[in-house]
């Protein structure tokens, strides 16, 4: 059993906590181990950066130092959360002025940043770890009817600097887990664009012309369904996906899909033991 320190996001606490759910019930029956980070703090977003970058540095170096004292990998199930706490470890990782700084106000936690985990999407770990072969030898009610149009969202591609996993022009990641799970993926140019969700408080006119920009595109291509391996993406796209069709004139829906939900349901969960029904489209 491979074990991860898991780190619990803002957004699957609140909103989307079926995406723990799911995670928790089919976690083993892969061979790994998701190990709650019950005192971690709050990545900041995408914002905490340009309001106080040595914050922004020390709370991720909290984040990250926490996985270390276990010995274990950073793992998320957020893009945002995974582009953030990357990008303060890249920080961090080039700054030995920076490392200790923060260090010095982690010492009263017994805490210390050394860089030594890595911070991964479950994607990744699904992938690299588990592996593909493995994982379409466990499924148990493959997904092949459905036509899925995958959503990767921003913050798992871009920028590539700190992330670096996919290309962002053409990234294949999901659709590889998704074909493994039996899955066939259906090309469309949103599949990499973003969801919208972090102008959505600011800005929500625009917000919601770019959801359903790619709700209408993935509908046009006849997709059974959106899947995601973002929550806030999910948020948008599922949450708001009514008002942003209104909005353009669109009639009709689309389920939209949690990544770890659609591994559950080939792994043969149902849809309420995963949580399914919390969503607002189904």
């Amino acid at each position: 059993m491979k074990r991860y320190a898991y780190y619990q996001s803002c957004i699957n606490e609140s909103m989307t906590r079926e995406v723990d759910r799911s995670i928790e019930l089919w976690q083993h029956d892969l061979g790994i181990e998701m190990v709650k980070l019950h005192e971690s703090t709050c990545c900041g977003g995408s914002n905490l950066d340009y309001v106080s970058p040595k914050h922004f540095a020390l709370v991720n170096a909290r984040n990250i130092a926490a996985a270390e004292k276990m010995g274990l990998d950073l793992v998320v199930s957020c893009n945002t959360c995974l582009m953030t706490i990357r990008s303060a470890k890249k920080k961090l990782d080039e700054s030995e002025e920076l490392r200790s700084e923060v260090n010095e106000i982690l010492k009263s936690e017994g805490l210390e940043y050394r860089g030594t985990s890595d911070v991964r999407h479950l994607l990744w770990v699904l992938i690299d770890d588990v592996g593909l072969d493995v994982i379409s030898q466990k499924v148990k009610a493959p997904l092949a009817r459905l036509r899925i149009a995958p959503f990767y969202g921003c913050h798992i591609l871009r920028p590539s600097s700190v992330l670096g996993k996919d290309n962002p022009m053409e990234p294949t990641s999901l659709d590889l887990l998704l074909g493994a799970l039996g899955g066939k993926t259906i090309p469309y140019d949103h599949k990499n664009r973003c969801c919208g969700f972090h102008t959505l408080l600011v800005a929500e006119e625009e917000s919601l012309n770019v959801a359903a920009e790619a709700l209408q595109e993935a509908m046009d291509e006849k997709a059974d369904c959106i899947v995601t391996p973002c929550p806030l993406c999910h948020t948008v796209l599922d949450g708001y996906q009514a008002k942003a069709l209104k909005r353009s004139g669109r009639r009709g829906s689309i389920p939209v899909y949690h990544l770890s939900e659609v591994v559950g349901l080939a792994l043969g969960y149902t849809d309420r033991q995963l949580g399914i029904r919390r969503h607002i489209v189904t």
